[in-house]
């Protein structure tokens, strides 16, 4: 099978094509529009994945003749030149996704019946299709295989797996007087953006100190046009107050233009002219400018001050470094930008435990750069064999000079140590956690009589206000921790509901919850696969969980039991808490099937740790209610009306001041506002009037 598709544009990350097989597309696609997931925790590391237990296995040889001979009958179709193709499993699951100089060359190597090491003799054992596609260089077909491998998420990779975007500072081009703000996602506004920073913390610590060294505002424009005298930011020194005149803008424009020399790596020339500035200030008596420069050199001195480690000689560069311990990868990746550090994040990619450091860097580096700038300098802990085409790549993408280094001596190499030390203890304290995790999974498995290992722990809570804005929340536990990236939310529905019936709301949650996985995997507990089922997916993490814990007492307990029968939900352990006297944490009782309500010891491990689920399950419902909360006391009655935008709602608040005394506005008066033609005054007004009605 051949699909040789249209090269793909040599710049930028090509679009790959919506071509993967059933059964590709990730959860999340297929969610329903009340099943939100809460985003993850703000911060420098992501979570440990459970190793697929199918990577393990050894293939057999009559398996591994038999994958061979259909890579040997693909042969004929691949292309001679450069290009990307995939190897397909008999369930239609993408299992590997490769690049090459030659297609056909790379894909001879496979037809070999033997000489293999155990990863591609698995991998080869469960080919029995390959898709190729034809690129014009080498490089476009490392963008495309990146592309792919992001997609698809191929058994047989190294998955990033955390593509979560990096903060940016944005200075806005888009106003007279420019806006200095944080920026995360789409560049759709016009303006210069400044980053990557590791976390939302180094942003807001750098935005603090270029409040106090450039005085450039960060009010939004509605609040900019709207002010009548300076507000708080200008009376405390952080803003030079463009909005009331407190500032020309031909001085405010200057300060803008400092400011983006400062981020653009002119740091020291910046320092210095403010510098000279002070003294000029100084000589010519001018002790209060003086002391407003002074001040501003300071702040700046403290953006460029000690963060960890601050490069003397190295300008801008992106630092990587890699290790491996217990068959598990760490990379820690270190910004560096105007001479400065901002901040750093730890990935722990999936990968086979066959697989090299410097072979697990090297996939990760194309998958990392597929939606994020580079620095003009990379530098990494081990050599990859792809550098020269990476970096080549890179130049194409960023349109100038990328220099991508494995330095051996100096200041380089001491950027690299260090990231490599971080890198090992980011690593070590990961495998510490998760042994710990697994302990208290063993005690909660014993305290609540559960037989087979627990790896996927889910709890429920509902949240409301006298049956107002009701959510149901769910978070998961399992070996890693709190796996947030699995957390939903159920906005309760039911319009036959009592106001406040708890029993009623989680009954809804779990009926939805549980009707779904009942739908996609069926009732029974999935039995354990065989060696050589080629379906199962690569992450380990199941969709299924093995204990089900309630927030509530013996009713919640009994409404759960009753909807994983009716279901016909099995292999499923179930339990509540109900609080204890007093509300008092460490008097819970506690509801299972076949047992009487029974406590476990004060000092148990388990009895914290269920304390734990049960507090983040709060937590997590308690915050989704009030976010809901929050939207709906900001929402204006005048979003109700078909065809009333933004700039007509902006009119309507300017004419009549509030949403109430537009309800209460004549024909004859909402006509008369500049922007509204009497069609829309009507529609405003047919609204209210049917309304009052």
């Amino acid at each position: 099978m051949s699909d040789m598709s249209s090269r793909p544009p040599p710049s930028g990350i090509p679009a790959a094509p919506d071509d993967r097989p059933p059964g590709q597309a990730g959860a999340r696609e297929s969610l329903p529009d009340d099943f939100e997931a809460e985003e993850a925790d703000e911060g420098g590391e992501e979570s440990l994945l459970e190793p697929d237990p199918l990577l393990d296995v050894e293939a057999a040889p009559a398996s591994v003749l038999r994958g061979a001979e259909v890579i040997r009958s693909c042969l004929r179709h691949a292309p001679v030149g450069p290009g990307v193709y995939r190897m397909i499993s008999a369930q239609d699951e993408v299992l590997y996704v490769g690049k090459a100089k030659s297609v056909k060359k790379r894909i001879a190597s496979y037809a070999r019946p033997t000489g293999h090491n155990g990863r591609i003799a698995r991998m080869i054992s469960l080919t029995a299709s390959m898709v190729f596609v034809s690129t014009a260089t080498e490089t476009e077909a490392l963008l495309l295989e990146t592309n792919y491998i992001k997609q698809m998420k191929p058994r047989f990779n190294v998955l990033m797996r955390d593509d979560k975007s990096f903060p940016y500072i944005l200075l806005s081009k888009d106003h007279v007087s420019p806006q200095m703000t944080k920026h995360r996602g789409a560049r759709n506004r016009k303006g210069d953006y400044f980053g990557p920073f590791a976390s939302v913390w180094a942003v807001n610590r750098t935005l603090n100190a270029l409040q106090r060294a450039f005085l450039l505002r960060s009010c939004t424009d509605s609040y900019y046009e709207n002010r009548t005298r300076p507000c708080l930011l200008f009376q405390i020194k952080r803003c030079a107050g463009p909005c009331t005149g407190e500032i020309s803008h031909e001085d405010y424009a200057a300060l803008v233009d400092d400011a983006r020399d400062f981020l653009s790596g002119k740091s020291r020339a910046v320092r210095e002219t403010l510098a000279k500035d002070m003294t000029q200030a100084a000589e010519a008596l001018e002790f209060e400018r003086a002391a407003r420069l002074r001040d501003r050199i300071a702040a700046l001195s403290a953006i460029q001050g000690e963060q960890g480690i601050n490069p003397r000689t190295v300008e801008e560069a992106d630092v990587f470094s890699v290790v491996e311990q217990a068959g598990q990868f760490c990379i820690e990746v270190f910004f560096f930008r105007t001479y400065q550090n901002w901040g750093n994040r730890a990935y722990f990619p999936r990968a086979d435990r066959s697989l090299g450091e410097a072979e697990v860097l090297d996939a990760f580096l194309a998958q990392f750069y597929a939606d994020k700038p580079p620095a003009r300098l990379v530098l990494l802990s081990h050599d990859v064999e792809t550098r020269a085409l990476l970096e080549e790549a890179l130049c194409e993408k960023l349109g100038r000079k990328v220099e991508v280094a494995v330095p051996q001596r100096g200041e380089r190499r001491e950027l690299v140590e260090h990231a490599l030390k971080n890198a090992r203890e980011t690593m070590g304290r990961k495998l510490a956690e998760t042994s710990a995790q697994q302990k208290l999974l063993e005690a909660l498995a014993q305290a609540f009589g559960i037989e087979k290992k627990l790896r996927r722990v889910e709890v429920y809570d509902n949240s409301h206000i006298m049956g107002t804005h009701a959510v149901g929340g769910m978070v998961v536990a399992g070996p890693q921790g709190f796996m947030k990236a699995h957390y939903r939310t159920f906005n309760i529905k039911s319009e036959e509901l009592t106001p406040g019936d708890d029993f009623g709301m989680m009954r809804e949650v779990l009926r939805r919850r549980f009707a779904r996985l009942v739908k996609e995997e069926g009732a029974g507990a999935p039995e354990a696969p065989p060696a050589e089922d080629e379906g199962q997916q690569a992450d380990a993490f199941p969709s299924r969980p093995d204990l089900i814990l309630i927030d509530g007492g013996r009713g919640q307990f009994d409404v759960a039991r009753q909807i994983l029968d009716e279901l016909g939900v099995e292999g499923v352990a179930l339990a509540s808490i109900a609080k204890g006297v007093d509300r008092n944490a460490g008097r819970e009782t506690f509801f299972a099937p076949g047992r009487e309500p029974f406590k476990l010891p004060p000092r148990d491990p388990a009895l914290y740790f269920v304390q734990r689920l049960r507090d983040e399950a709060h937590r997590f419902a308690i915050g989704t209610h009030r976010a809901r909360r929050k939207k709906d006391f900001t929402k204006s009655p005048l979003d109700e009306i078909a065809g009333i935008g933004p700039a007509r709602k902006r009119a309507l608040l300017h004419a009549f001041g509030t949403a109430k005394a537009i309800s209460r506005a004549g024909l004859a008066d909402l006509e008369k506002v500049p922007g509204i033609n009497a069609a829309t005054a009507r529609l405003v007004y047919d609204h209210f009037q049917e309304k009052g009605n």
